[in-house]
């Protein structure tokens, strides 16, 4: 067993496939399964299965998962140690982002970071809430933006940039001409809702359990994994729903959704940069945090 293998066998079951894997490595599909097959001769067990269209750990490889992610960030962290050490900003950083900040800001500060520092190769990972808090817990990632603060004692959080949620239904529904709308409103609508774990649901029970309201209140109809379903369902007149006017910003400007407020109910909130208290970050991480915070300054 080696780092490199370690490697593969995580980007195999990122990816759900040997070619896939193989492709992101340059390495041929025979090689990255002599690679995985060589693993489970190292710990006499099976670490995926090889279904019809694609691959899936098994528990054992579940486990090896966590802790392969862990060596290989800290041989990523290391090498960026020594490449400071000898003058130089270079290495590989892994960043998370939860669904808006990871899919509408991270990436054009991901991109701005790669022209000032070429030689600097960033992995972002996105996922829910809770997800980018776990990885960040676990040393998965040395640094997360998520959008709702962390109860857990071993992750510090800064404010690095500000959101406001909306209502959005469809260009052409019933309440479209409207600004504004009373929660009471809404009771009847059916409504679209995030899956556990989203910052997004949590940020809007929060304020809702101000009014005396919980989003069990509300006609659901659906729940949804991602906020690009949300907005698809809205545009196929699912129902409505509460969403980062970020995210349809688009769809707002071509006249597809509409964006409306709630009258009463603050719907600000903040994305927080989140990092482990007792992990020294690593030259790379300290550097993108720092330009983080430079091109989104807290609101």
């Amino acid at each position: 067993m080696d780092l490199w293998q370690l490697k593969i066998f995580c980007k195999v079951v990122e990816l759900k496939s040997f070619s896939k894997a193989g492709e992101s490595v340059h390495l041929s599909q025979p090689t990255v399964s002599s690679h995985i097959k060589e693993l489970e001769e190292h710990f006499g067990t099976r670490l995926v299965d090889r279904l019809s269209r694609k691959v899936l750990p098994t528990k054992a490889g579940e486990l090896l998962y966590d802790y392969a992610q862990q060596l290989v960030a800290l041989r990523d962290r290391t090498e960026a140690v020594m490449a400071e050490f000898n003058g130089k900003m270079k290495g590989r950083l892994t960043i998370g982002g939860s669904t808006i900040p990871g899919g509408y800001l991270l990436p054009r500060i991901v991109g701005f970071f790669s022209k000032r520092y070429p030689e600097v190769y960033i992995s972002l990972k996105v996922g829910d809430t809770l997800e980018i808090l776990s990885m960040v817990a676990a040393g998965r990632v040395e640094a997360g933006v998520v959008g709702a603060k962390s109860s857990d004692k071993l992750l510090h959080q800064v404010p690095v940039a500000t959101d406001e949620m909306c209502l959005v239904v469809p260009g052409d529904h019933s309440l479209a001409r409207r600004r504004t709308i009373k929660f009471n409103e809404l009771l009847g609508e059916p409504f679209i809702v995030r899956e556990l774990g989203s910052g997004t649901l949590r940020s809007i029970e929060q304020q809702l359990q101000k009014k005396g309201y919980g989003v069990s209140d509300f006609n659901i109809v659906a729940e949804m994994g991602s906020t690009e379903a949300v907005r698809q369902a809205i545009k196929n007149k699912v129902g409505l729903s509460i969403l980062s006017a970020v995210a349809v910003a688009d769809d707002i400007q071509s006249g597809l959704l509409k964006a409306i407020s709630i009258e009463g109910l603050n719907l600000k909130r903040s994305f927080y940069l989140t990092t482990h208290k007792q992990r020294t970050p690593s030259p790379l991480c300290a550097t993108f945090v720092d330009f983080l915070k430079h091109e989104l300054p807290s609101g």
